[in-house]
């Protein structure tokens, strides 16, 4: 899978992740991330299109279980999920209330 750096993933899945980048994946470094409160704590940018993971680079990544996170279609395709995110991304100012009621950015 081609990952388009929509954020999702890091957003939203449940996943173990390595809490201390430096420890490497070790006993009692590796940490329970939720995706329902908070997007993960190695995720870096702050646009859909434009995130990306600070361990990435670390030599131990491919270990991890975000590296083996994949698609259902065979091949090295571009991430449908991505790709629909990317597409139908709402501008921050437009986005809705949970009660449904419009935001604006004036508002405080």
């Amino acid at each position: 899978m081609i990952c388009l750096r929509c954020g999702y993933c890091c957003k939203s899945c449940m996943v173990v992740i390595v809490d201390d980048p430096e420890k490497g994946i070790v006993d009692g470094n590796l940490i329970f991330h939720d995706g329902m409160k908070q997007p993960c704590k190695h995720l870096v940018g702050d646009k859909p299109g434009e995130y990306s993971c600070a361990l990435h680079d670390y030599p131990w990544y491919n270990e991890t279980p975000c590296f083996s996170h994949g698609q259902i279609e065979r091949g090295n395709t571009n991430c449908r999920l991505g790709e629909w995110i990317l597409k139908h991304e709402i501008p921050e100012n437009q986005k809705t209330t949970s009660i449904g009621k419009q935001e604006s950015e004036n508002e405080v």
